[in-house]
């Protein structure tokens, strides 16, 4: 079958490797409809250790964490009702030496790493989904455990950004999200978001308030550079800025230390990896089953931008417009 691999210099290349036809123990095959490329892939494959460790690749060095597609194998000890079912996968929620990665037209991933789909949605709907909503559940489950009562986003029109506020609304978890532009926030308005801020001139008063009268003190930062430091003087106390993206790249983050002292600032990495909903095998299934219930939520789907074939992997790496769409992988 065709795949899309990873050579020693970190490159991508089209490649013909062995189809699977049996799943090990506690896996499934399933025959992908389509891969979307979140920011993590093309972050992952400069940056193998961007994230901490560097993520196993399995077999036959295949790329790609998100994607979709249905099951048509399942290995021992897998619950009946994977069976012939659509899934939405993120790979890298159980890491094994066997899987075979979402980049081909048939992968081999441990059925931890999948959730299964309504019947009545395409599941191309969903290819880049998952990695969004499980980042979303297990950043709400952790701030939660750490008393947090309400959080503010900075890539609030993001893909992880639009999980948040559904899980937010579900979990009447008071929430401000901020945006680069007018276009941006009339999107999430017109999605039922409330407290949406374009991140314009004067727009730190209006959050400094809204933060107070919320108590915002969770920040999950996906952006970084300049903002963080405009919006850290406008936090509440005993406020953590768990950082989680890099959209500005190398731009530094400036913020006076004295801010530290005075508001009580904690900043730390945010990983899934690490947390319990993930790491602890029990927690990764309750997650799972409890997002069945709630994945047919439109702010959950991927917003796909174009298709490409495997053969235009390089044209798809490169496709980036600026309204948060995806480029989508179909063999």
């Amino acid at each position: 079958m065709k795949a899309i691999c990873v050579t020693p210099e970190r490159e991508l290349e089209v490649r013909d490797i062995p189809t699977p036809h049996e799943p090990a123990p506690g896996h499934v095959l399933v025959d992908m409809a389509a891969s979307a490329i979140n920011h993590g892939d093309r972050t992952f494959l400069r940056m193998p250790r961007a994230a901490g460790n560097p993520l196993a690749l399995g077999q036959y060095d295949v790329w790609g964490a998100s994607g979709a597609g249905r099951v048509v194998a399942v290995g021992a000890g897998v619950p009946a009702d994977y069976a012939g079912r659509q899934v939405a996968i993120y790979r890298s929620l159980a890491r094994s030496p066997e899987s075979v990665g979402l980049w081909c037209e048939r992968a081999h991933v441990p059925y931890t790493s999948c959730l299964i789909l309504p019947e009545q949605v395409d599941a191309r709907d969903y290819c880049g989904s998952l990695v969004n909503v499980m980042t979303a559940y297990a950043f709400l489950e952790e701030i939660a455990e750490a008393g947090h009562k309400g959080v503010i986003v900075t890539a609030g029109n993001s893909a992880t950004g639009h999980a948040l506020a559904a899980l937010a609304r579900q979990r009447n978890v008071p929430a401000i999200f901020l945006v680069r532009n007018e276009a941006a926030r009339e999107a999430l308005c017109a999605l039922g978001v409330e407290h949406v801020l374009v991140t314009d001139e004067g727009f730190t008063d209006t959050l400094g308030a809204l933060a107070a009268e919320l108590g915002t003190t969770a920040v999950f930062e996906g952006v970084g550079g300049e903002l963080l430091g405009k919006i850290a003087p406008s936090l509440p106390m005993n406020s953590t800025v768990y950082i989680y993206g890099f959209l500005a790249g190398s731009t530094p983050i400036s913020i006076p230390s004295v801010l530290f002292m005075m508001k009580n600032l904690t900043m730390r990495r945010f990983s899934n990896f690490e947390t319990r909903t993930v790491k602890e095998p029990a927690q990764l299934v309750a997650a799972l089953r409890a997002l069945e219930g709630v994945i047919d939520d439109p702010m959950f789907t991927t917003r796909i931008g174009k298709t490409f074939g495997y053969e235009q992997i390089e044209a798809a790496m490169a496709y980036g417009p600026p309204d948060g769409t995806k480029a989508v992988l179909v063999a």
